[in-house]
């Protein structure tokens, strides 16, 4: 008993650390990208074609590193049990537009359609709208960074029945690599890459999936994947209606 204790207090401490150095590693880095953003806009002074090339790599790279460590933060929040569902009452038709309207240009680079159907008449739904754009952009990235150029993705949302309760149903599919029968699960866990070489083509935090799952199961509802290799992936969540 006394070793489990210990290893639990270890558990706790790690997760507090990197709750904190991902927090302290925010305000440095948001001052990179500002001083870049105000030299790739002049403010200091015209930069010639090749500086100005150089500090939107500075920008775009910057940009990227925050936004892995937010990934990193809100894991360490999710293991510690600090996550907090801020609810409120909000048309999940729009919410979907936005996120998908956001990812259009990502989506432009790399010469993929991005294609929206949502029911109509939707409801409102009661849920946390931060956390439920959280989830949906990233299985929207996700889907975007595995599939070759001119691949097509798909967002879809619709009213179902998932555990004997209404619920939204939302899916985000694609035409890109996908994944084999054996990694359906293994996708949802902390860390995981099922190609973790240092030569993969595909890199993250590993944690982007493990969030989505988190925040879904605050919600009540649940998240899976569809997949075949060579084929493409299917991702589906289900927000449900009510308290």
């Amino acid at each position: 008993m006394q070793r489990i204790a210990e290893l639990e207090a270890r558990d706790a401490r790690k997760t507090q650390y990197l709750a904190n150095i991902s927090h302290d590693l925010r305000t440095p880095l948001s001052a990179i990208i500002t001083h870049a953003e105000i030299l790739r806009d002049g403010i200091l002074g015209e930069l010639t074609p090749r500086q100005l090339e150089s500090v939107g790599g500075i920008i775009s790279g910057g940009r990227q590193l925050l936004a892995m460590v937010g990934e990193i933060l809100t894991y360490a929040r999710a293991a510690g049990d600090q996550l907090v569902l801020t609810l409120a009452t909000f048309d999940p038709s729009e919410a979907v537009e936005q996120v998908a309207a956001l990812n259009e240009p990502l989506a432009a680079r790399k010469e993929h359609t991005l294609d929206v159907a949502i029911a109509p008449n939707l409801p409102p739904i009661r849920a946390d709208r931060e956390r439920f754009t959280h989830i949906l952009g990233n299985l929207i990235g996700n889907a975007i960074g595995y599939t070759a150029p001119g691949g097509r993705i798909w967002v879809a949302a619709r009213r179902c029945t998932d555990q004997g309760r209404e619920a939204l149903l939302v899916e985000v599919g694609d035409t890109g690599i996908g994944i084999a029968d054996e990694y359906h699960d293994y996708v949802f866990r902390e860390f995981a890459q099922v190609d973790s070489s240092a030569s993969r083509a595909h890199h993250g935090t590993g944690l982007g999936l493990t969030i989505a799952r988190k925040l879904v199961d605050l919600h009540g509802g649940r998240i899976w994947v569809e997949s075949e290799v060579g084929i493409g992936s299917r991702f589906f969540f289900t927000i449900p209606y009510g308290p």
